[in-house]
């Protein structure tokens, strides 16, 4: 198993009492400290309800101090990234929690995911960076919780965490600065009988977990219709990059395709519709981008296409594919994890046949070419933009 995919179980104190966290290469905060969980983790120590629900999991640390510490009897914990709700299924069973009874974690934008979603005395919330995806998540730790429970919503402050008391603020009347420390800050409401009006700011459709934003791309003759939602990338347009990459692809008929990182699915679904590949495989880390994608091949009736949630390509298995299509991120939150797009690129080459044929976009400054050569020798510029540059590579 390569270094990427190996979980390590770490030491963390919290309120004097040491449990282990998941975590491993792609998971938040990997190697270093995530300090609006650690705060997080530090106010349900002391002041969690026996009902705890926890949106933007991260690593599972603060579901498993509500319970361990803070003494809740159960939990639910939602992550829309993958990795992120591995992490909080492996941290709560590391600490002693049964999965699926005392404990619950969905890979979901939200908590609606879970078969029963819960009412509870206390919600938190790890924040996103996207406004958007952020009121949903306030808006419906709100709906889950009971009078008199109390919500805490903490990040970075570079993240949205003022903004993010902003709207808490709307939304119960009043807030209370908790902890404020290494440019992050924790805010904590409790809701009353007369907090239930709706702000402004929450009556965005997009609260509605059901309701996605169409999104029509157009390649030669052929127009797919994707499904967005806020948080996923580039969600309200058809980012420059993705755009390139349609332009510079080459898929013959007949050939097998693997969309890696496939967002709202414009380069795998457009490979079926436009290129008449025989399938195409999209794969994504995003709850919210698998489920807008799924939306898409079926409306589209694209029955050659299938889409899985997958910490890169770990999801296509044996599989193996004639072209790798890939725009790969290397972000993890806000801070830039090159370990991401070295993983993809080392999935590429797995997942591709002999004389199989990889085409990856990105930023032109980012270096790799030489990354690239390590896995398939020669590699060549098909695109040279401004911006952006598109590389391909055989294996």
């Amino acid at each position: 198993m390569s270094a990427y995919h190996t979980w390590h179980l770490a030491p963390v104190v919290v309120a004097s009492q040491q449990l282990r966290v998941a975590s491993k290469p792609g998971a938040l905060a990997h190697g270093s400290q995530d300090i609006p969980s650690q705060m997080l983790a530090e106010w349900v120590a002391t002041e969690t309800g026996p009902r705890a629900l926890h949106l933007g999991g991260g690593t599972g640390l603060v579901s498993a101090v509500a319970a361990v510490v803070g003494g809740a009897r159960h939990l639910w914990c939602a992550d829309r990234s993958v990795v992120g709700a591995e992490a909080a299924r492996r941290t709560v069973a590391a600490n002693g929690l049964i999965l699926g009874e005392t404990a619950h974690v969905a890979h979901a934008h939200g908590s609606a995911a879970f078969a029963e979603p819960p009412v509870v005395d206390t919600a938190t919330i790890r924040i996103p960076t996207d406004k958007l995806a952020m009121h949903q998540l306030l808006w419906d730790a709100w709906q889950r919780l009971a009078v008199g429970g109390r919500c805490a919503v903490a990040g970075a402050n570079d993240e949205g965490a003022k903004s993010a008391a902003r709207a808490l603020e709307a939304l119960a009347g009043s807030v209370r600065v908790v902890s404020q420390y290494g440019g992050c800050r924790l805010v904590v409401a409790t809701k009353t009988p007369a907090s239930d009006v709706v702000p402004p700011a929450f009556q965005s459709p997009f609260l509605d977990p059901a309701v996605m934003h169409a999104l029509p791309v157009v390649t030669g003759h052929t127009t797919v219709s994707l499904f967005t939602r806020p948080g996923v990338f580039s969600w309200e347009h058809l980012d420059e990059a993705t755009r390139i990459l349609l332009d510079t692809m080459v898929v013959h008929p007949g050939e097998s395709v693997l969309d890696v990182g496939c967002g709202a699915g414009a380069l795998g679904l457009t490979a079926v519709a436009a290129y008449g590949a025989r399938r195409a495989l999209l794969l994504d880390a995003d709850a919210d981008a698998v489920r807008c994608t799924a939306r898409a091949i079926a409306e589209g009736g694209l029955q050659a296409a299938e889409v899985r949630a997958s910490d890169i390509a770990e999801a296509a298995g044996d599989e193996r594919f004639d072209v790798v299509l890939t725009n790969p991120p290397f972000h993890v939150g806000k801070a830039t994890a090159l370990d991401l797009p070295r993983q993809f690129m080392a999935d590429a080459w797995a997942t591709l046949v002999p004389g199989g044929r990889l085409y990856l976009v990105a930023n032109r400054t980012l270096p790799y070419e030489r990354v690239l050569a390590e896995w398939f020798g020669t590699v060549r510029t098909v695109h040279d933009g401004r911006r952006f540059k598109v590389l391909s590579a055989i294996r």
